[in-house]
């Protein structure tokens, strides 16, 4: 029995971290943790000088010149659009009107999506303009679709995430119900469901199976679920749900990915999506059955304990920088991202690009010595009868501890700096 309660008590600290996520993040958006400022329109309004905030139900702010004679009005999506999740999070989209309540344009105010796949969006010549000269109530009327208003290239995620939030944000005010976006199975989702089957299949079938199939299934894996797909399991990704929920309408495919990545390690004890499912594991894997075996290195037994304390470390990091909402994007900490090519940033391609020549001489050494979500997917696995409460349970217990304090002291004191009410 002690070792199925020593599992809840580590299942029971992730879903502590990820609430108090959840918690912060609502107290950062919805008490003003990014103000609207009046230098963020004045591309649309070069005259704007001051906001003055909108008492009525539009919950906006009217734009005024340095006389102080209204210019036009400006709205933010969130916290109304939080049900439109992208990749990894919500994206806080401001919409400028002119005085006759015509869209002068959108920009994007902040984002807790992928800070390159909003980059892709904000370069878009075409995207952000296609809402230009709609008045309020035809711009929540607009059918997506048929306006032609479709994903950016390299960041579709997370452009639809953005039309439909500023959709669902006008149909806020314009007395109309704001309904969940509807269930959407995509190519991506039914390819991620045979992704897992096929998974389970050679993790719990007989071994003859998985020796027959596993190099055809890891090339699958480098070239679908990373290159094609790029559903790949990241702590930016887990960070992102975690502060703005699960995407089940839009992504039920790495959804139930997620899901299976936690639940089956803690029921069964196998490592599923690391040994299993993971592209950048799969790559590791095919690099070290091609490299000539003189290339293997033996790294001193210090050298391996001092290395494997980095994942934690590395973990430690990525939930601070999401609590305390630090600008640094938790993507450029691991290699996930880059196998979106068209989309990834140089910090992710020198991760992945580090880790794969690090393979060639030490077996898995990304996987080993540098995966916070490994790491924490390592955490919640269970050990059978022999576990014991360790030194990393208690280290999980302080991160919860620093959490609840992050989340009760962090917010009053930088509202309190920033002087917002």
């Amino acid at each position: 029995m002690k070792p199925f309660l020593l599992q809840l008590y580590r299942l029971a600290v992730v879903v502590a971290i990820a609430w108090l996520l959840r918690d912060v993040a609502v107290q950062q958006r919805t008490h003003g943790d990014s103000p609207v400022r009046a230098d963020e329109v004045r591309a649309f309004l070069p005259e704007a000088a001051s906001l003055r905030p909108d008492s009525s139900a539009r919950d906006g702010f009217f734009i005024l010149n340095r006389t102080g004679r209204e210019l036009g009005y400006v709205v933010r999506t969130q916290p109304q659009a939080r049900d439109f999740i992208g990749y990894a999070g919500v994206t806080d989209t401001l919409v400028i009107l002119d005085p006759n309540w015509k869209i002068l344009g959108l920009k994007i105010h902040a984002s807790e999506d992928t800070k390159d796949y909003v980059g892709n969006i904000a370069t878009d010549r075409r995207f952000l303009k296609k809402w230009n000269g709609l008045t309020w109530d035809a711009a929540a009327a607009l059918d997506l679709r048929a306006a032609g208003i479709e994903g950016v290239s390299g960041a579709t995620m997370t452009s639809m995430a953005l039309a439909q939030g500023v959709k669902a944000r006008l149909q806020a005010n314009a007395d109309q119900i704001v309904a969940r976006p509807g269930l959407r199975l995509g190519w991506r989702d039914w390819g991620m469901f045979a992704v897992i089957a096929a998974a389970g299949l050679l993790a719990f079938g007989p071994a003859a199976r998985r020796h027959r199939w596993k190099l055809l299934f890891q090339a699958v894996l480098v070239l679908y679920v990373g290159l094609i797909a790029g559903d790949l399991i990241a702590v930016k990704l887990l960070a992102g749900w975690a502060r703005s929920g699960v995407p089940w309408q839009s992504a039920p495919g790495l959804a139930v990915l997620v899901v299976a990545a936690f639940v089956v390690p803690w029921t069964t004890r196998k490592p599923f999506y690391c040994h299993h499912v993971c592209p950048h594991g799969a790559a590791q894997e095919l690099l070290g059955r091609i490299r000539p075996k003189r290339w293997q290195l033996t790294l001193p037994a210090d050298v391996v304990r001092g290395l494997e304390y980095l994942p934690g470390g590395l973990l430690v990091l990525s939930l601070l920088v999401a609590m305390v909402a630090l600008p640094l994007d938790l993507a450029g900490l691991e290699p996930f991202a880059a196998y979106i090519v068209r989309s990834a940033g140089w910090a992710t391609l020198t991760v992945a690009g580090i880790g794969l020549v690090a393979a060639c001489f030490v077996p898995q050494a990304y996987c080993r010595f540098g995966c916070p979500t490994g790491a924490l997917l390592n955490f919640v696995r269970g050990r059978g009868v022999t576990d014991r409460f360790s030194a990393r349970d208690a280290a999980a217990l302080a991160l919860v501890a620093a959490a609840v304090a992050l989340n009760a002291y962090y917010l009053p004191v930088l509202v309190w700096i920033k002087g917002v009410p």
